[in-house]
C-alpha cells in the first residue's frame, strides 16, 4: 500500500511513466499548473480527473484513489505497457490503424520464427 495524497500519488505516477508535467498534463488536455496544483495538494482531484487518469494510462483507480493495490490494472501490468496504452490514444484514428497493423505484422513474423525452430 502506498501512503500519501492522491496528489501524490499522481505525481508517482507521472514520474513512473517518465513524463514531465507539461507533457504528462497535455496528454490529459489540462495546464501545466493545474497538474503542478494537483501534485503539491493545492488543487483538488475530481471523479472526471481520476476517469481520465485511469483511461489514459491505464491505472487502476483503487490504487489511485486509495493507494492500495498495484499501480495499474491486471491489463496494464508495467510501465511500459502504460505508456504504450498513452502515447496510443494520442495517435489519430489512422495512426492507430497503422500500428496496429505493424503489431500485427510482427506477431505474424515472430509466428514464422517459431515454426522455423
Amino acid at each position: 500500500m502506498m501512503d500519501g495524497t492522491i496528489g501524490q500519488r499522481i505525481k508517482v505516477l507521472r514520474e513512473n511513466l517518465g513524463f514531465n508535467q507539461r507533457d504528462f498534463s497535455h496528454l490529459l488536455s489540462l495546464s501545466g499548473g493545474y497538474i503542478a496544483g494537483v501534485e503539491v495538494n493545492l488543487r483538488k482531484v475530481n471523479d472526471r480527473l481520476i476517469k481520465l487518469i485511469v483511461a489514459e494510462f491505464g491505472v487502476s483507480e483503487a490504487w489511485l484513489r486509495t493507494g492500495t493495490g498495484d499501480m495499474f490494472s491486471l491489463h496494464q501490468t508495467d510501465e511500459k505497457s502504460a505508456r504504450l496504452v498513452s502515447l496510443f490514444n494520442d495517435l489519430s484514428p489512422a495512426s492507430q490503424d497503422v500500428v496496429l497493423g505493424v503489431i500485427d505484422l510482427l506477431r505474424k513474423a515472430r509466428d514464422k520464427e517459431q515454426e522455423i525452430i
